[in-house]
């Protein structure tokens, strides 16, 4: 489920392929994007621009941890919610009702991953058109994300049941997790508007670079969402239905709160006309963008799954090996997390400001800091894992396993580091076509790197998901040469 979740946040979302894609041109207007596509597919950004045009900004350490940072504690305290959620089930001391929490989660980690464009895909939009300098076009990004959440929010509500039948067959369990999952699934997904609008908020957010703020929405999200957890969950008894209505109720009252304050900032802004804000050529780019993190998603979670069920070959201690061995992942993850949504901001606003010497920088910058952390994160856990594994895990044979495979995993932040920052580029610069084909291929390499080391082993398979990572992070930043040439 960890790393479900782990990709909904983050590294599976992906901008749009083209130097051209900044729906967001500026003074130019959206009609500046109308143009043929060119060789690639992308659209080229027709705007007529000289240099004098180009709009630099100063991209300095500061810039980049004064979005990194906050936003990694943000992303921090999604894990801290789901050992809480599990912990007051827990309380009850019924596997049954553990087991459908779990497997409830999975669902909605699956569902709302397939939406998770309405976070990734406004983030890059918007900074381009900060970049730009478009306020107007700022505010049309936001509203048409607003649209696609509340149209997509109301009919994942009405398939509720549906879906909720289809997920207890999917996972075939026992009839009383059969049933503790369908609770929680038909409740919690009364928030799914709530929470598609929540994406697009963040989105915006990040998109202007505001990690202080973006920090704040989710800490109230999750903070209302432990509180209400344990007072429902557990203090009035009502179990796995009181963990869903604690996040339906925290989704709901962020959503609130989001809206009354970028509304409030709006009122400041230039009017925005009703035929911008539902100007068709926009709403499908903003669709075509949304297909392309779609594919990739669903091709990152294939990774993952085959490489969950390919451990589950080796043996149930193996397969419990690998999950404990995974965490490591996802927790440098989570780090690595905040340096590409710095990229996303500060990437997305060069390409909307067109400042070829502000967008170097911040890829330079963001990886620096991106490989320091990886190599702190390798460091720390080639020389503690066996105390984190310890840690993680009191069963001794599953201890003894994982400490066999250890070095693989400790070595993943820095292979995926690159894959991360990449995408963090991507993402801002919306090129997402270029990503939508580079996850193709990187899941090719890692299903033949499979076949070809499956003779050694558990040790092949952690040798093909280093192959997956590397191989994601250097076809991508191969191609940025080129779109570089392009997009300025």
């Amino acid at each position: 489920m960890g790393w479900i979740r782990r990709a909904r946040q983050t590294g599976i979302s992906v901008g749009r392929h083209g130097k051209g894609d900044c729906a967001v041109a500026g003074k130019w207007g959206t009609s500046a994007v109308r143009s043929s596509r060119n060789q690639q597919g992308s659209y080229p950004l027709d705007t007529g621009a000289t240099p004098a045009d180009a709009r630099p900004f100063a991209v300095t350490n500061r810039s980049v941890l004064a979005i990194a940072v906050p936003m990694t504690l943000a992303y921090l305290t999604t894990p801290l919610l789901g050992i809480v959620d599990t912990a007051v089930v827990g309380q009850f001391g019924d596997a049954a009702l553990l087991g459908g929490l779990a497997a409830g989660a999975l669902v909605f980690d699956v569902v709302f991953n397939t939406f998770n464009f309405l976070r990734s895909g406004t983030t890059g939009l918007v900074a381009q058109a900060f970049g730009a300098g478009d306020e107007l076009e700022e505010q049309a990004v936001f509203w048409r994300a607003v649209l696609i959440a509340v149209a997509a929010g109301i009919a994942l509500v009405g398939l509720a049941p549906l879906i909720a039948i289809a997920g207890q067959k999917f996972i075939g369990a026992e009839p009383r997790v059969s049933e503790a999952m369908g609770i929680y699934i038909r409740i919690r997904m009364l928030a799914a508007p709530f929470a598609l609008i929540n994406y697009a908020i963040l989105g915006y957010v990040l998109g202007r670079g505001e990690g202080g703020l973006g920090l704040m929405l989710q800490g109230v999200l999750n903070g209302i969402n432990i509180v209400l957890c344990i007072l429902l969950g557990l203090k009035l008894g009502w179990g796995v239905a009181g963990v869903a209505w604690a996040t339906v109720t925290g989704e709901l009252l962020a959503m609130l709160l989001g809206l009354a304050i970028i509304v409030w900032r709006f009122r400041g802004a230039p009017r925005l006309p009703r035929h911008r804000l539902l100007d068709m050529a926009a709403f499908l780019r903003m669709l075509s963008l949304n297909r392309d993190i779609m594919i990739r998603s669903f091709s990152l979670l294939a990774a993952f799954a085959l490489f969950t069920r390919q451990g589950a070959q080796f043996g149930t201690l193996t397969l419990a090996a690998n999950a404990v061995l995974m965490n490591f992942f996802l927790i440098a993850g989570y780090f690595l997390d905040g340096f590409a949504t710095a990229a996303e901001q500060l990437a997305g606003r060069a390409i909307g400001a067109r400042a070829e010497t502000s967008f170097r920088r911040a890829v330079r910058l963001t990886l620096f800091w991106g490989f320091g952390l990886a190599g702190t994160a390798t460091l720390i856990f080639w020389l503690g894992g066996a105390s984190l594994v310890a840690l993680i895990t009191t069963s001794q044979d599953v201890r003894d396993v994982a400490d066999v495979y250890l070095p693989w995993a400790a070595l993943t932040p820095l292979s995926g580091v690159l894959a991360f920052q990449m995408d963090g580029v991507f993402i801002g610069a919306t090129w997402s076509r270029d990503m939508r084909n580079m996850m193709l291929v990187s899941f090719l390499a890692f299903s033949a790197a499979l076949f070809s080391l499956a003779p050694l082993g558990n040790h092949g398979l952690w040798a093909a998901l280093h192959v997956f990572l590397l191989v994601r992070g250097f076809s991508l930043l191969a191609i940025l040469r080129l779109r570089m040439r392009t997009a300025f």
